[in-house]
Parts: C-alpha cells; structure tokens; sequence
C-alpha cells in the first residue's frame, strides 16, 4: 500500500528531507520543488505534500495524510486524535516564560495576564503551578505585549533569543523542550501498520545514528 506523508514546511523542512534522504528515500521533488504542492519519492511507494504546520494535524487526523512529521508545539496546542511515534530530535526550540528585566511573572501575586500564541501552553504551564492567569492571544511579534504594558509576561518559542534581547526581554524559565515529531493517523497505523512501521524504522535508524556520532 502507497502511503502519503504530510510534512511541515519552513522551518522544519530542510532537517526532514535530509533525514529522508538518509533513509535511502527519493527526495529529488521535494528538494526542487518549484510552485508544486505534491511530490512523489522517486524510490518509493510514497507521496509526500508540504503543509503549514496546525494543517498537519488536520491532514492526518482526518487520514488524508497516513503520517505527519511537526512540531511539538504544535502538537500541544492542537488536536490529539493520532499516535504520536517518534522524535525526530531536529529543529529543537523551547517554550519559554519571559518579561522585562526586573518583572518576573513568576513571582507576583494574584492575577497575572500572559501574552501568548499559544494560549493552552500558557494555561497549562501556569494552571501547573497553581497560578491566576489570564492568556492574551496574539497573533504578531508578542514580545511587544509586555513592552507596551498589555501583558506581565509571555509564553512563546525560543530559538536563539535574540529578539528577545532586543527588546528588554529575559527568560524566566524553560516550560517545555520541544523537537519535531512523527504523528500516524489512527486507521492507517491499523490498516498499513507495514508500511507506516517500516517508515517509522526507516527515521528511528537516522536519529539512533546521529545521537551515536
């Protein structure tokens, strides 16, 4: 059975097709792309489409994609209809809880507003820590939201933190470590549990050979 894979374009792109690559796999369509959405490998019975990464969920919970490879942030602000298999161990970024020097939203009482793009993240972190929040959803650059006094804080990804730095900010804490991961839809793992196996060793062997070296 063919199996089409939905894989999240942009920042996790490149680290996955090389992983691809490595298995043995052929990529050459999806490392000359051009304008096209689908791409089959050129050595197996797969298809491959790039998606922006909340679609990869939808993609495969609805089993238009078989398996998915996408962000744990993404899989914890989202759906959890699928199995999540694999780390990938690439793309590692954290969540972090920053604000201004000086003003850790931490450490004060009472009622605490959080800025956030991912406001189940910032409801669990904090409702963990048995503290009153309320999480200001914003779609744009949230480190502005606590530079302008709309938020005591905020909770988002962080990769180098250099926009942050330029903006007065200082983390706080580290709320999660998060990587790319392999999710299966929950009938194909049933239905084309060979092939969806056999793809997910494929990945296994390129990450068990990485950490080694």
């Amino acid at each position: 059975m063919s199996l089409s894979v939905a894989l999240t374009k942009g920042r996790l792109e490149s680290g996955t097709v090389a992983m691809l690559e490595q298995c043995g796999y052929g990529t050459e369509k999806l490392k000359n792309k051009g304008r096209a959405l689908v791409f089959p490998d050129t050595k197996k019975d797969i298809r491959y489409f790039l998606v922006k990464a909340n679609d990869c969920i939808t993609y495969v919970e609805h089993g238009v994609a078989d398996i998915g490879v996408v962000g744990k942030d993404t899989l914890m602000e989202g759906g959890k209809d699928y199995y999540e298999m694999l780390d990938l161990k690439i793309g590692k970024c954290r969540f972090i809880v920053a604000g201004l020097a000086g003003n850790n939203p931490l450490e004060k009482s009472g009622h605490i507003r959080i800025g956030s793009k991912y406001p189940n993240v910032a409801l669990e972190y904090f409702h963990s820590r048995g503290k009153d929040i309320e999480v200001i959803k914003i779609d744009g650059s949230v480190e502005l939201a606590p530079v302008l006094g709309l938020t005591d804080g905020i909770v988002d990804i962080m990769e180098t933190g250099a926009t942050l730095k330029e903006n007065g900010l200082v983390v706080y804490d580290t709320a999660y470590e998060l990587s790319a991961r392999v999710i299966v839809n929950k009938a194909a793992f049933k239905m084309k549990r060979d092939e969806v196996m056999a793809f997910i060793r494929d990945l296994e062997g390129v990450v068990n050979n990485a950490e080694e070296n």
